[in-house]
């Protein structure tokens, strides 16, 4: 593979056969290598490996584990450039974008390195004078997880960094269009010393298998997932059987509300960072957007202007913005969502057309209502819906009418109407006047059908602990 230096974060290609799994880019369906294909023994054998690995990593402290992860934190930062441009031949967003997720990606191991130092127990103060009392956290044991593609590098960091800081290990099944990215991370953690089998990746295209088998199996205590809700909801239903500790960031619908006090530039860059990163491929990116009617056409021609200048491309070539969309199943879907709004009312500002392969127009559409169904799917796409409303009380009412609450954005001026709003939004996460609210010092997640848990900062560590009380008597 061409301009990669470091050609030992490619030592899971193998050669094709017929169970091997093929990996494209999808900017020009060009298959960049093969992967191995798991099947259920040689899954259920890795799962056994790293419930092993995991009683003796549990042993060891915290400054030893945060001394590993310190050193697989430089490893990313320091193959930054392979790690991105292996992202986008697999992903295809542009490599701007894919540095700053290895960056991204990065921050977790570094944040959650030294968090791990910070699992605190307790002394609780007795009720008996011959009894003493306290607390300790503990490992969870072995968790498992099932990422997606959209962030191939994030979405593993933000699970395995903190499983792994706690004690535990941790085996995930990658989303199989971005497998590389998993591998040449889990690589670079064994280069910085992390013992075998407490990071493990595994592949197939049987998805419906790792789930039940991961939910099924005893030696796993913690499921972490991130993807659709409908496969959430599954997944949630397996677990119950063996009561697996469970956390989920699934679908969202982002509402991006633009008052009539806003800064109409901040909100259309806000805008155009918050939907239009990726592709629209995000789940917290804006997907539907309120702006009030004194400012609407104001904020509409800025924002339609600044999308038409957007580049799109191959992610590899210098000044693209816009690259491909995951494959044709999702410009198949983004392309029935516009033909959907424009048949029932809405009109096309700028963008609106399908190209070759699978890239489709960043695109915006005004004249729309609430009760469009591209308003009330989650796009998934570079697909800007555009609603008038005339008061707050309504528009709270619109922006909380879904069964999605994973992230929100809001714009305005007025210190008021900030707390107001921001506690009214019935979401995880509130930007105000910011279209990127995401960090590894602050819980991403999501209320209602959007998830349960949360991921970074303090709690994210709390996801893999569980708490011990010990009580001592006879004193």
């Amino acid at each position: 593979m061409d301009k990669i230096k470091n050609m030992s974060l490619l030592s899971c290609l193998c050669e094709k056969t017929a169970s091997s799994i093929a990996v494209t880019n999808p900017a020009n369906d060009q298959v960049i290598g093969f992967i191995p294909s798991h099947d259920n023994t040689a899954i259920q054998q890795r799962i056994g490996l790293a419930k092993e690995a995991q009683k003796a990593w549990a042993k060891t402290t915290a400054k030893q584990r945060a001394e590993i992860m310190h050193r697989w934190y430089q490893l990313l930062m320091d193959n930054q450039e392979d790690l991105a441009r292996i992202m986008t031949l697999e992903q295809g967003k542009p490599l701007a974008e894919s540095r700053g997720e290895v960056a991204y990606g990065a921050s977790f191991v570094q944040w959650f390195a030294e968090e791990g130092k910070r699992a605190y127990g307790e002394t609780v103060p007795t009720p008996l004078a011959d009894r003493r009392i306290m607390t300790i956290r503990q490992p969870v044991g072995v968790a498992a997880a099932i990422t997606p593609w959209n962030f191939p590098i994030a979405m593993i960091t933000r699970k395995a960094a903190p499983a792994l800081a706690a004690g535990c290990s941790f085996i995930v099944k990658p989303a199989i269009q971005t497998p590389l990215s998993a591998f040449a991370v889990a690589e670079l953690a064994r280069q910085a010393g992390l013992p075998e089998n407490l990071l493990v990746i595994v592949t197939t295209e049987d998805a419906v298998m790792v789930g039940e088998l991961f939910c099924q199996s005893p030696d796993i205590q913690k499921i972490s997932f991130t993807g659709s809700t409908n496969v959430g909801r599954i997944l949630m239903r397996q677990s119950a059987e063996s009561v697996k500790r469970v956390s989920m960031e699934l679908g969202g619908n982002a509402p991006f509300i633009v008052f009539d006090d806003a800064d109409i530039n901040l909100a259309v860059k806000g805008a155009i960072a918050s939907k239009f990163r990726n592709a629209g491929q995000t789940c917290v990116c804006a997907n539907r957007f309120y702006v009030h009617d004194a400012v609407y056409d104001e904020f509409s021609e800025k924002f339609s202007n600044a999308v038409a200048e957007l580049e799109i491309g191959n992610g590899l070539e210098a000044n693209v913005t816009i690259g491909p969309l995951i494959d044709e199943k999702a410009k198949e879907k983004t392309q029935r969502l516009l033909n959907d709004a424009v048949n029932e009312g809405a009109m096309v500002s700028t963008g609106g057309h399908a190209l070759d392969g699978q890239f489709f127009e960043p695109t915006v559409l005004t004249n729309v209502t609430h009760l469009m169904s591209i308003v009330q799917e989650e796009i998934f796409g570079p697909i800007a819906p555009v609603i008038r409303f005339n008061d707050e009380t309504s528009l709270i009412e619109m922006a909380n009418d879904t069964i999605y609450g994973l992230a929100s954005y809001f714009y305005s001026r007025d210190i008021n109407r900030v707390f107001r709003v921001a506690e009214a939004l019935d979401y995880g996460m509130v930007g105000v006047n910011e279209g990127i609210i995401s960090t590894e010092v602050a819980p991403f997640g999501g209320v209602k059908q959007s998830g349960i848990g949360r991921e970074g900062a303090s709690q994210g560590l709390d996801e893999y602990l569980n708490t011990k009380y010990i009580c001592l008597g006879g004193m």
